[in-house]
């Protein structure tokens, strides 16, 4: 029963816009919800002590009769990620593919919400109903096996949400992207593409995962009397079957250091996505019964995080493994944007060692260059083009190539986190916003730390702090004790005891100044001290600590 006042499919990304990372969005028609990609980010270098970013789906309770389920792509962090804590706000089944849905598993076993969750595995191909949407799951290739694009079909028309992709024709597991079912979409209409913005900017083809096999194959030939380090990321399944490839044919055992990696090659094995030779794979405590030359270690840290197997070894804090000259490191990856300087810090270590880093030609992207993109719309044809995944100088490059393949310029649009778009056949227009800031995780307190908690950490990296405590008489306010100053991260107190005589002082002073103008509120005193001790100090050193009256009173 559709009166004059039409409903439109609403488009509501609440995460993984103009950011790398914590991907999720939710697709609503009238009375049903379904959210595609569930995923975390890491901080930004401003966000102190913070381990990571999660979406806020305050939108997604507030409507939680609606959801149907959470549908995902593929099973990288910035996809899954945030999973576990999501799944405590709202409960939602899940629909994956089997790889992706055994690493899902692995994070709701640790947050021991598994039992709690319904789970459904999809294959490529298959169609499932939610609410009054079906979506269909189609075979694309990225840097994990078994990703997929969704189509998804709604009462106004299909949307193709691609996940994150690139079309590799030889991929190292499985078949290629499926390229003629996405031409068939194309014949029938679709209503809109939501394609992957990550490479935008770069011209070409990305290049296929096998080429790395065969620069890991040279490699090993031209460094038969090494030992060799191999950092990449954990989730890339098909890169570590190549190494174990290039390992099993020049006679090498191999070592997996890193949790992450052993976690996701076990789940891989297990699921039949990789196959290790037997007597290939060793314990890392059996490295010693072995010549260097017959050894090769996969690690993780290719990105520099200091926590991680390889920074751990660059830095002599590894307990099992120590660089000896002549070791052949390969950095198997590009350092993500914001990550040059902690890579590049590892790789001076690393030299500086005696070992002989190599990171020319051992890694290609897992996502699309322009002219696969091009390929996608070519298929697709999509009335709008919505460009997702990306910061916004990838997503408007995006935008751009959209125009060019033959969209309309109003019928590109580029979202912002919250944004909700309404879009139909004859309708395209953000009509609002709703709230998706990001939640904090620190340690095991989620949403405890907000900006005015990050603010007070900035303050107290940048300047330190200064503890007043003064101890007054209960009735009379007589100053019975202090005022004594205890500086932390502010100045060096043995180098700098004439500042902290003065420091006294003009707190003696300030309380004087309360007590024979008989303020007796704590809270004025407090601000007093504050003010008049934040004056004299910046004035004195250019510098503004925290201030910290403590009162105790006898």
């Amino acid at each position: 029963m559709k009166g004059t006042n039409k409903s439109s499919v609403k488009i509501i990304p609440l995460g993984g816009l103009e950011q790398i990372g914590m991907n999720i969005t939710a697709i609503e028609y009238e009375d049903s919800i379904i959210v595609i990609d569930c995923g975390l980010a890491f901080p930004e270098d401003e966000m102190l002590g913070i381990d990571l970013v999660i979406p806020d789906v305050t939108y997604l309770k507030e409507n939680a009769e609606k959801v149907k389920g959470l549908v995902v792509t593929h099973g990288h962090e910035d996809h899954i990620g945030a999973i576990p804590y999501v799944e405590n706000e709202i409960n939602m089944p899940i629909y994956a593919t089997k790889l992706t849905m055994g690493l899902i598993e692995n994070k709701l076993k640790e947050h021991n919400n598994l039992n709690l969750v319904k789970r459904k595995v999809v294959k490529h191909g298959q169609i499932i109903n939610l609410g009054c949407f079906r979506i269909e799951f189609i075979r694309t290739n990225h840097s994990i096996v078994d990703s997929a694009a969704l189509a998804i079909y709604t009462p106004e028309g299909i949307i193709i949400h691609t996940g994150d992709f690139k079309v590799d024709f030889t991929p190292v597991f499985g078949e290629a992207i499926d390229l003629p079912r996405l031409g068939e979409l194309g014949k029938k209409g679709v209503l809109a593409l939501m394609a992957d913005s990550t490479n935008a900017e770069r011209p070409g083809y990305t290049q296929s995962e096998k080429t790395v096999g065969k620069t890991f194959d040279n490699l090993f030939a031209d460094n038969r009397d090494h030992r060799i380090i191999i950092a990449t990321f954990a989730s890339n399944v098909d890169r570590v079957q190549q190494i174990i490839n290039s390992a099993y044919k020049y006679g090498r055992k191999v070592v997996v250091e890193g949790r992450s990696m052993v976690n996701i090659i076990q789940t891989a094995t297990e699921l039949g996505y990789i196959n290790i030779p037997d007597n290939t794979l060793i314990e890392i405590e059996r490295i010693k019964d072995y010549p260097d030359e017959q050894i090769v270690l996969i690690t993780t840290g290719s990105q520099g995080e200091n926590m991680a197997a390889l920074s751990r070894i660059a830095a002599n804090i590894h307990n099992k493994i120590s660089i000896k000259p002549g070791d052949v490191v390969i950095f198997s990856s590009n350092p993500i944007p914001g990550n040059e300087k902690a890579v590049f810090k590892v790789i001076n270590e690393l030299e500086m060692k005696g070992a002989h880093v190599v990171f020319q030609d051992t890694h290609v992207s897992g996502h699309a260059c322009q002219e696969e993109l091009k390929l996608m719309y070519a298929l697709t044809k999509p009335k709008y083009a919505i460009p997702v995944h990306g910061e916004y100088r990838h997503m408007k490059r995006h935008g751009e190539l959209a125009v060019e393949m033959g969209v309309p310029k109003e019928n590109v649009k580029l979202l912002s986190t919250g944004d909700v778009l309404e879009i139909s056949e004859d309708r395209f227009e953000v009509t609002g916003k709703v709230q998706a800031q990001g939640i904090l995780v620190d340690g095991l307190g989620v949403g405890d730390v907000g900006n005015i908690v990050l603010r007070d950490r900035q303050h107290l990296s940048q300047n330190g702090l200064l503890i007043v405590v003064v101890t007054l008489e209960r009735e009379s306010n007589q100053l019975l004790a202090g005022p004594d100053i205890i500086s932390r991260g502010f100045v060096y107190v043995r180098e700098s005891e004439n500042l902290m005589d003065e420091c006294r002082e003009v707190v003696q002073d300030a309380l004087d100044f309360c007590l024979t103008k008989g303020i007796t509120d704590w809270g004025k005193i407090k601000n007093t001290i504050k003010d008049s001790l934040g004056e004299f100090l910046w004035k004195k050193t250019k510098r503004s600590p925290m201030i910290l009256p403590i009162i105790t009173e006898v």
